[in-house]
Order: C-alpha cells, then structure tokens, then sequence
C-alpha cells in the first residue's frame, strides 16, 4: 500500500471509511485523557474526520496530519474557515484559530515541526497501515510526541476473511507495540454494529495509553 491508493481513495471519493458524525467513542471515553480546556490534540492520518468539530468545540486545540490535501480542504470547509496554508520541509501547514493540520507523507512531521502536544487520539491511523507499516509508525508516533498520553481504537477481526484498510489489530500487537513506552488500559469492546464491511464480526476496542515513568 503505497500513497497514491490514499490520493486515489480521495479523488473518487470513495471514502467509506469516513464517518458521518463524530466517533461516540470520543465522547464517552475522551475525558479518561483528563486534559484541560485548551490543551492541544493530536490526530494522525486524520482525513477530515468531524471528531476534529467536536474537539475543537469543546474548548481543545488540534494538530493533525494528512496525506490528501483534498482531505483538509473540506475539513476547513466544514469548519467554515479559510486556512493560512504555510510549506514546512516537505509537508504544508493549514492553520486556523487552534488548528493545524500537516499535509504530506505524516514519516516526514517532525517534533520540532509538530510542537508540543498533550494528547494523542488515533481512531483511524494504526488501523489504516498494513502489517508491515504499523511498526514504523508506533516507533514514529511514539518519538514526534515524546510519548504523549493517548486514546487508541482498533478494530480486531479474522484478517483472512477480508483485506483491510481498516486491517485487523490483536490486543497482542497492541501490547508489542506500546508497552515498552506506556501503561495500557483497555477501556472498553463492543461489536461493530453489522459487522464489518456490514459483512464480517468484527469488534472495536478502546485503548488509554499513559506514558510510562523514565
């Protein structure tokens, strides 16, 4: 999977993977992160996913990165807002009022070009990368955010039945891949409504990652 099967998705809009309202498992779980009004919230490969609307009215700010520029032009046309677009290396910065999103290849978003952040919320980025990708980008994401608290949902399902995206994340990869830098609690599990694809069982599970001590 390379970055022109995600351009291809966004050109034909082909893009079911897009939810129509904001995740209600943010709305439940969100507060276990115990941030304050205004602390600043990362979400990766974010699409233009309205789980940034409900962050940002509920008083936080948003980083995101993005691969589709198609993506973060109609996120701020959903906002109503007109972005200050800014090249930053390899990647464009699209701000507003307590937004940026990094629009480019997410291996190229840097610490010192993310800037601080206080969360991490990925509903959709661990899920979208095939097995061969997901090390990577746990070790990428781990370092870019100096291991910022965060709330992980997978999805978890009998990967020989059907292809991902969204592939098919064991609690046992959960665990290989984050337990070295963060104490993991799995909030919650609940049957995708269904099935996935409305065909196959699948589940989803809530994940809180703390950073661990030095």
């Amino acid at each position: 999977m390379d970055e022109s099967f995600w351009h291809r998705k966004w050109e034909r809009n082909e893009i079911a993977f897009h939810e129509r309202e904001a995740n209600p498992f943010l709305a439940i779980y969100f507060r276990n992160l115990f941030l304050a009004e205004g602390s600043r919230v990362f979400l990766p490969l974010c699409g233009k996913t309205l789980d940034v609307h409900w962050l940002l009215s509920h008083g936080y700010r948003v980083a995101g990165a993005e691969l589709s520029k198609i993506a973060i032009e109609q996120l701020f046309s959903g906002l109503g807002v007109e972005p200050t677009v800014t090249t930053m290396g390899h990647l464009d910065r699209y701000s507003s009022a307590n937004i940026d999103i990094f629009v480019g290849d997410i291996f190229g978003l840097s610490r010192d070009i993310l800037g601080k952040v206080d969360a991490i919320y990925d509903r959709a980025a661990l899920v979208a990368l095939p097995q061969a990708m997901r090390d990577r980008y746990a070790a990428h994401l781990i370092g870019i955010t100096d291991r910022a608290t965060q709330l992980l949902i997978t999805y978890d399902y009998d990967q020989r039945l059907v292809d991902g995206p969204p592939f098919a994340v064991s609690d046992g990869e959960v665990r290989r891949q984050y337990q070295g830098s963060y104490d993991l609690k799995l909030l919650a599990s609940a049957d995708v409504k269904g099935g996935l694809k409305g065909k196959y069982a699948a589940a989803e599970h809530v994940w809180l990652l703390t950073k661990k001590g030095p």
